[in-house]
């Protein structure tokens, strides 16, 4: 199986080395979180690093990786390059490899730095009551308001992928999982549905909507009755997906 590996070219050969002994233990080393996507947390010299193995994917996916497109290894490691390059905060990307057939597409691993955070974006979700609440969660907005600027749209916008960190009175917000997202202008629309997946609570959306209105200069009820219907399609179609693959398992 032939190997593919790049490197961020801050790393030295010899961390480049120990980085390539690990995705080659990978198997046996103990821990690790996901269901689709093992995640494991591994201490390299005092470093910390993030090592996501990318399941194999369907064979039509193996020959489009193959041949057509861009692994998700690769894409996350260019578009967390491409994010610093902007001054958006995500973690340092570090590596990916990949692993081939002749014909086919197998395994791959995105390799980051680990990044500790205060919290994610989902404790809003689950608690209302969180210390310094609305500030955060306007804060966000704000964060998702540059991105916007900056051409980004982030396709997996949704809870669990920004990390946000405490710095005094502000806060920092981190983007991972990177694997979907476009570059380029985005119209009006675009924008507001990149808040579809974030929460199926109208308060949170009305707080949401206010914050951006303000950011883009735009009417408050244009922006909430958009963010607010987009919000609900996502819903519904999130919840006949998941009946579906109800019934489909019986």
């Amino acid at each position: 199986m032939k190997e593919v590996k790049v490197f961020n070219k801050d790393l030295d050969i010899s961390f480049q080395e120990k980085l390539t002994a690990l995705i080659h233990d990978f198997d046996n080393i103990t821990g690790g979180k996901g269901k689709r996507n093992i995640i494991k947390i591994i201490d390299l010299n005092s470093f910390n690093i993030n090592i996501k193995a990318f399941k194999i994917p369907n064979i039509v996916n193996q020959i489009a990786y193959k041949f057509f497109r861009k692994s998700k290894a690769q894409r996350s490691f260019e578009y967390a390059n491409k994010l610093i390059s902007l001054q958006v905060g995500t973690p340092k990307p570090l590596a990916y490899f990949e692993y081939r057939t002749a014909f086919l597409f197998k395994k791959s691993f995105y390799v980051s730095e680990q990044l500790n955070c205060d919290l994610t974006y989902r404790e809003l979700i689950n608690d209302f009551n969180y210390p310094d609440y609305d500030n955060i969660l306007r804060a966000f907005t704000r964060f998702t308001f540059d991105l916007h600027e900056k051409g980004i749209e982030f396709l997996d916008h949704s809870p669990g992928n920004t990390l946000i960190k405490k710095s005094g009175d502000n806060y920092n917000f981190f983007l991972v999982d990177l694997n979907r997202m476009n570059f380029g202008v985005l119209d009006f629309e675009s924008r507001i549905k990149n808040f579809a997946r974030l929460s199926k609570h109208k308060s949170m959306v009305e707080v949401m909507s206010d914050e951006y209105a303000k950011c883009i200069g735009e009417d408050y009820n244009k922006v909430f009755n958009l963010m607010w219907q987009e919000t609900q399609n996502f819903r519904a179609k999130f919840t006949r997906k998941k009946e579906l693959k109800k019934k489909l398992k019986f």
